[in-house]
């Protein structure tokens, strides 16, 4: 499961990524929902490669020694990686909401105005917290690692560091609570801009159905897909804190390598699903592979 989930999640995000800065050269333009959509894809591969790298090692080789140096550079990679994963799928959410959404008040008017100055000052926030992640938890490392040297040689096997892990998984699931907050917030006020239009709509015709009640609708699909993914991704890592106390149980092992990569694996089809360009170019793929396949002439639009 955890060998399809990597595979698929590397084939879903390079697709959009692909499509993407494609159909950016042809064009010589791009929106920012697409910049967002490819920089989010780019981010979510690198995730996948990381994660299954330091995952396959240290179940390969369980014995493995490491030092500081290790601990910092993995960490490092994780931290870089998974947090502009998550920031790039709540700046996704922010432009969705500022798309779709319909409110009178001047705040959201005012953002809506300058809708392409909301990605810059979004990506300053989140570097400043990534810089605040980075510095806390090196900090933690160095001061761990100073009370472990007056006990021990400089380096231990991986299970040593029950620890340090569980103090580094703490700290790195705190920082995301900020996007995630954020997209909450989308999606609370998306279902309130919908409860409006719908009520405004419905003493105008019989049908709740139009484009911006759709609009509102696939919006709100792929905000709760982040939610829901997301949520699983982080009870998988509250899942391996609990595994140091039940190291002989493969359950807890396999539920954490499954459900980790299943975030930044998953999202991705339910992004190309929502999103109308990348849903119609999956469909002629797909239609060429199967006409390769079986012998027979694809159509061409």
């Amino acid at each position: 499961m955890f060998n399809v989930e990597f595979i698929s999640g590397n084939l879903g995000n390079g697709f959009i990524a692909v499509v993407n800065i494609m159909d950016w050269v042809k064009r010589r333009k791009i929106s920012s929902v697409d910049q967002s959509l490819t920089a989010l894809a780019i981010s979510r591969i690198i995730v996948l490669w990381s994660v299954y790298i330091m995952i396959s090692m240290f179940s390969m080789y369980p014995e493995l020694k490491v030092t500081i140096i290790t601990v910092k550079l993995t960490n490092l990679i994780w931290i870089i990686s998974n947090h502009f994963s998550i920031w790039m799928a709540t700046i996704l959410s922010i432009l969705y909401f500022l798309k779709v959404a319909n409110f009178s008040n001047s705040i959201f008017l005012y953002l809506r105005w300058r809708f392409t100055k909301v990605v810059p000052v979004a990506l300053l926030v989140s570097l400043f917290l990534l810089f605040v992640n980075i510095l806390v938890v090196e900090i933690q490392i160095d001061m761990w690692m100073d009370q472990f040297k007056a006990n021990v040689s400089y380096s231990c096997k991986l299970k040593k560091f029950a620890h340090i892990t569980r103090l580094l998984v703490l700290t790195n699931a705190m920082f995301p609570l900020v996007p995630f907050t954020v997209s909450m917030t989308m999606f609370f006020l998306l279902i309130f801009s919908l409860w409006k239009h719908v009520k405004k709509i419905k003493h105008i015709t019989k049908s709740s159905r139009d484009a911006s009640t759709t609009a509102h609708i696939t919006a709100l699909k792929a905000i709760v897909a982040f939610l829901l993914l997301y949520t699983i991704f982080t009870f998988s890592l509250f899942v391996q804190l609990w595994s140091h106390e039940f190291e002989e149980n493969i359950i807890f092992k396999n539920i954490f390598r499954v459900g980790i990569i299943a975030f930044p694996s998953l999202h991705s089809f339910v992004l190309i699903m929502g999103n109308s360009k990348l849903r119609q170019t999956s469909l002629l793929v797909l239609t060429a592979l199967r006409c390769k396949i079986q012998g027979c002439a694809p159509l061409s639009l």
